[in-house]
């Protein structure tokens, strides 16, 4: 299943690779890539409750390396600007979309608030130093706050790890019914998708005489 199969890839590559594996996913998902820190943080908090890792260490590297995916995305932002982050993010299946959605966001309310806040928002944390950096936000205090709020977040995580870790059997049995969910939901969405498309197909053939 979907949730199984996220968990494995997560857990084989913190016990594999410790601390640096954790700080390079946390990296990653302060990029662009697609990793979402909901599938990395409550696994760090299983080894810690397992005694395996050390609470501070876990904390840190995790911080560090969200702090260091943000700081090269500012830098993605500020010296590259939207062109050449459309250009690399097509490599890491960056969605325009969602880029864009940030943008107005940190448009609409541009301060070091608005950056710590992101922090806490779906899709818009993984994005939300790009703006930062090509609105040429001031680099010490874009620091500051990344690193306050991400680590709040993820320490967050990693507590609701440490909490379900005696519970993971009946976490497992709610995803499977997630899951499904999930399907019904991607069918109903694509169902949609396609329906519309059709109708404004046979719209244009009426506007259109000549088709």
């Amino acid at each position: 299943m979907i949730t199984e199969h996220i968990s494995q890839i997560a857990i084989y590559i913190l016990e594999k690779t410790t601390y640096f594996g954790a700080f390079f996913l946390m990296m990653l998902e302060s990029m662009i890539a697609p990793v979402p820190s909901e599938a990395v943080m409550p696994f760090v908090g299983f080894l810690v409750a397992d005694g395996r890792w050390s609470l501070g260490l876990a904390i840190f590297a995790t911080s560090l390396g969200s702090l260091c995916g943000s700081l090269l995305s500012y830098w993605m932002g500020y010296y590259g600007g939207k062109p050449f982050v459309l250009k690399v993010g097509k490599y890491f299946l960056l969605n325009q979309r969602d880029l864009e959605r940030t943008e107005r966001y940190f448009n609409r309310k541009q301060g070091l608030a608005t950056v710590f806040i992101a922090r806490f928002i779906p899709v818009v944390r993984h994005l939300i130093s790009i703006p930062a950096g090509i609105g040429k936000m001031p680099l010490l205090p874009f620091l500051l706050v990344s690193t306050i709020g991400a680590t709040m977040w993820n320490s967050f995580l990693l507590y609701c790890g440490m909490l379900l870790r005696s519970r993971w059997a009946l976490v497992q049995h709610y995803s499977h019914q997630l899951d499904i969910l999930i399907v019904v939901l991607c069918v109903a969405v694509l169902a949609w998708f396609f329906a519309t498309r059709w109708k404004r197909k046979q719209l244009s053939k009426i506007n259109d005489p000549v088709n």
